[in-house]
């Protein structure tokens, strides 16, 4: 049994919850939704009846949904991120929140804290690129006006990614045994492939191309490239810039790079005192009497200025 096909309902997946970032995760996508729809609420009982939607669309809708138009892509670039984390309906959420947490909570088991969340980063930026590029240049939508929101592309990447680790992982094993997590997977590919041109198909080819950034993720991590590096450095970057207590120089640099003082200062291993001694014995009872050590020290003696 390999690595990972091994039984995970040991893992301290709970421990620590503050600090996981499956959690952590969830959590953001989870008050990004509430918030809103407690807005949408406001609007509700602030505006006239017909307008409500309308108002709640322009005002902030559109300005968290990634457009698939390159010029109003441009005067709004920070759809990029807000986008990822923007839900609209009560069952978008539910589904994506179900899906990230039976794949995310496999994968954390898999390779730990530091790589969930920029995988997820870089599978929703994959789909995003992917979308815009569907409505520049296809052209059976390039006349369309489409927008994007929702963590599914981020998610996708997870569910391949976790699915090239432990292909033969199985959920639900109230079915027979269970279902291996690469039928499942491949499953939710398929059905995505066959609806682009049915429905939502700016959405459907989202979900492949965060799948694909999924499996490059692992695919070079195998390699020895491990893209998280860079998210996690950054966030490290972020965190100490309102950390009081960061230390101020690397301990590295202070201490043997700019100190004033030598690393280490030579002293020698003989006295005058431990001479005199070596030299009285040879007085006593002859130069044969002496010891190899003693001969050691005495000819160190005569090469070196003993004070």
């Amino acid at each position: 049994m390999g690595i990972y096909e091994r039984d995970y309902k040991t893992s301290k997946f709970t421990d620590n919850l503050q600090e996981n970032a499956l959690v952590q995760l969830i959590t953001i996508n989870l008050v990004v939704f509430v918030l809103f729809q407690l807005i949408q609420v406001f609007y509700f009982f602030s505006f006239t009846e017909g307008t409500t939607g309308e108002k709640f669309m322009k005002d902030f809708y559109y300005n968290l949904a990634l457009p698939g138009n390159f010029s109003q892509f441009i005067h709004k670039p920070w759809t990029l991120i807000t986008h990822m984390f923007y839900h609209q309906g009560l069952w978008h959420i539910i589904g994506n929140m179900l899906w990230l947490w039976m794949f995310g909570y496999i994968f954390y088991d898999l390779t730990g804290n530091k790589k969930i969340i920029p995988l997820f980063i870089y599978g929703a930026l994959g789909g995003a690129i992917a979308f815009m590029l569907a409505y520049n240049f296809i052209p059976a939508l390039s006349t369309v006006s489409a927008t994007a929101t929702g963590a599914s592309a981020g998610i996708m990447a997870i569910v391949v990614a976790t699915t090239m680790l432990a292909p033969g992982y199985r959920i639900f094993p109230m079915l027979n045994g269970g279902i291996p997590l690469w039928v499942l997977t491949a499953i939710y590919l398929i059905i995505d492939l066959a609806l682009i041109p049915v429905s939502n198909t700016g959405g459907h080819i989202a979900h492949l191309a965060g799948g694909f950034t999924g499996f490059l993720f692992i695919f070079f991590m195998r390699q020895g490239f491990d893209w998280s590096v860079g998210i996690n450095s950054f966030f490290d970057w972020v965190n100490n810039l309102f950390n009081p207590n960061k230390p101020k120089k690397k301990t590295k640099e202070e201490l043997f790079y700019k100190s004033e003082r030598k690393p280490y200062t030579k002293t020698s291993n003989l006295s005058q005192q431990r001479i005199d001694e070596i030299l009285d014995k040879i007085n006593q009872h002859g130069f044969h009497s002496l010891t190899a050590e003693e001969k050691d020290l005495l000819k160190k003696a005569s090469k070196e200025d003993l004070k």
